[in-house]
């Protein structure tokens, strides 16, 4: 890993927020759980909240590519291959979650 800004610098607010919404999605799903709120429902929530996360996985890829591969890339030598196959291995992670 290089030690330059990552690329979701600019909008880390917002992942921040994103990321504090997911949180009280899953603390919603304990409290159905404690409450026994009925499987479909809570089947729902758990939908939700894995949409939500596979959203921001999204946008920090595409911030990941922007920023980190583009300059690696524009860059050069084994630092690009390297970024390059940090992303290609982080897509198959998502593909296979």
């Amino acid at each position: 890993m290089s030690d330059t800004t990552p690329g979701y610098a600019g909008s880390k607010d917002a992942h921040l927020k994103r990321l504090r919404r997911i949180e009280g999605q899953v603390r919603g799903l304990q409290r159905q759980v404690e409450s026994d709120t009925y499987c479909i429902d809570v089947l729902t929530q758990v939908s939700a909240a894995t949409k939500a996360l596979e959203a921001f996985a999204l946008a920090l890829l595409d911030e990941h590519l922007h920023h980190c591969v583009t300059d690696a890339i524009t860059k050069g030598g084994a630092e690009a291959e390297l970024k390059v196959q940090e992303a290609s291995a982080a897509i198959a992670r998502l593909v296979r979650s």
